[in-house]
Formats: C-alpha cells, sequence, structure tokens
C-alpha cells in the first residue's frame, strides 16, 4: 500500500486506510488472511474470542507471510478483549472467575501467543461494559497492557452511545484512540460519534458496511457515480468513507474483491459527489 492509504490517530500510530476483518472465517482463516497479506492488504483485525475468531490461524497466515520482503513493523494487527458475556462458555481464552483486570491480563497473553507477536498494533475492548465499575477496572488494565509496550494504541467497538465514549475519552489516562462500530442506518451511521471522533483524532473504523447497506449500494446515485468511475458500488461507498475519515473494514472471501476494495485509493470522488453521497445516509 501506497503512503497516501495510510492514516494516523491520536496516538500516532499509523494504520491502512481499509482493514481486513477475520471474524466468522472459521477453518478457512488461515487461507484467507493469507491470501488477503499477498493480495496487499496491510491491517488485520481479530479478537480473542473463540466464538467468532479463530485468533491462532491469523497469527499461523501472518507468520506465513513475514519474509525478507514482509516485516511485522509493515503490518498492523488488532485484537480484541471480549468481556465474559461475548463469549460461549465452553471456549473463554481467561478465567471467567478471576476478578476483571486478571481477565484482560490473560486473554491478552492468550492473544499474544495466537498472534506470534510481542506487540500489537491496537488492542480494543469488544464492547462497552454496562457496570461502570467494571469498565473502569478493564480499561485501566487495557492501560496496563499499553504502558506495558504491548499495544501502540487503545481503542473500544460496538460503542453507540456518544455519552459513553464522552465519558471514557474523560476519565481515561490512555485514551481511545479508536472506535470500531457497525456502519448502518439504524444509529444514524453514527453522525455524532463521528464527529467527535473527528475532533479527537480518533480513527473510526466502520464495519458491516455493505452488508447492512443493501439499499444504499443500490442507489441510483452511487450506481451513476458506480459507472462514471468504472468502479462497483461498494468501491463507491469505501471511496466516500475514506475520505471522510472512516477506515472500513471488509471481510470478503473473494480474491476479486479484495483486488477491488485494495483498488479504491486508485481514484477520488469530488467534493461535489462526496456531497452528493452523504445526502443518501
Amino acid at each position: 500500500m501506497a503512503d497516501s492509504e495510510f492514516a494516523s490517530a491520536s496516538q500516532g500510530v499509523r494504520g491502512p486506510g481499509i482493514i481486513y476483518g477475520t471474524a466468522w472465517k472459521k477453518l478457512r482463516t488461515q487461507e484467507l488472511v493469507r491470501t488477503a497479506i499477498q493480495q496487499g492488504f496491510r491491517g488485520i483485525d481479530t479478537a480473542g474470542q473463540p466464538r467468532h475468531y479463530h485468533e491462532a490461524a491469523v497469527g499461523a497466515a501472518v507468520a506465513e507471510c513475514l519474509n525478507e520482503t514482509l516485516s511485522r513493523s509493515e503490518l498492523y494487527l488488532q485484537t480484541k478483549f471480549t468481556p465474559l458475556a461475548g463469549h460461549d462458555p465452553e471456549h473463554i481464552p481467561y478465567d471467567p472467575a478471576a476478578p476483571p483486570a486478571q481477565q484482560v491480563a490473560q486473554s491478552f497473553a492468550s492473544s499474544l501467543r495466537n498472534l506470534q507477536t510481542d506487540y500489537v498494533d491496537c488492542l480494543i475492548l469488544h464492547s462497552a461494559i454496562p457496570d461502570q465499575d467494571q469498565m473502569t477496572e478493564v480499561w485501566q488494565a487495557m492501560e496496563q497492557v499499553f504502558h506495558a509496550g504491548g499495544a501502540r494504541q487503545l481503542g473500544i467497538s460496538n460503542c453507540y452511545d456518544p455519552a459513553s465514549l464522552t465519558a471514557l475519552y474523560r476519565t481515561a489516562v490512555v485514551k481511545p484512540a479508536v472506535v470500531q462500530n457497525r456502519f448502518y442506518a439504524q444509529t444514524g451511521y453514527d453522525r455524532e460519534i463521528r464527529d467527535f471522533c473527528r475532533r479527537q483524532a480518533i480513527s473510526y473504523q466502520s464495519f458491516w458496511t455493505l452488508t447492512a447497506n443493501p439499499r444504499l449500494l443500490a442507489d441510483g446515485g452511487l450506481t451513476a457515480l458506480a459507472s462514471k468511475y468504472a468502479r462497483t458500488p461498494a468501491q463507491i461507498l469505501f471511496r466516500y468513507l475514506t475520505q471522510n475519515d472512516v477506515v472500513p473494514l471488509t471481510g470478503t472471501t473473494s480474491v476479486a474483491h479484495m483486488r477491488e476494495d485494495l483498488a479504491i485509493f486508485e481514484f477520488r470522488l469530488t467534493d461535489a459527489e462526496l456531497g452528493a453521497v452523504s445526502g443518501l445516509l
């Protein structure tokens, strides 16, 4: 990926403008992550959540791809600590009876083993925790990981309440540098949260971007732009997002779509076209 295809968040960590997501890949995870890296993806998203992710297979794929022409420092790897409610009770990468801070430490140690690395570029809290005391304890444990050099920045996912995000940002010693949310109409496309992220130089990452927006992708205005640029509607939406401070995740299993996703940086939408797409959201 060219330098123009990267962006930096508040902690100064340089991340790619599009990230390959590894949820739901199961036994195909290693093959697909290897293919994604070989096609040119330099950002990989995973989680210490066996219910939806095969984290060890992600690590195996990364290990396969590292060589004299691709170093670990050229990859952006992010994983997540998943609170107890998000796990299959039979497959939890930490002691469920341990205090929350120990759960974070145990989960992160498991993630490092799985990913065959000694650090990640971002450690994300998979979802906000309703109990404020537990939320504080978990975030402080993540801060310890950061201060120890295990994670270059911290983030939060599935956080749709602007007040909760603002409170976390206000009280955290290590401020969240990433917010990763579903991008869909039911939350108003996170307009308020994205505005907050922009003001605080927080990297906003979108997932479920295509799956949740079939009507948007079929809109005549979007398809007209796709025809004009000889691109797909998905490429137009992804390019719109990258030009509006959003880093989309893509979990495609198609090599052709991987190539199309990476090709979004080959063109730019005009200000008028960006405005037209904004009017559809």
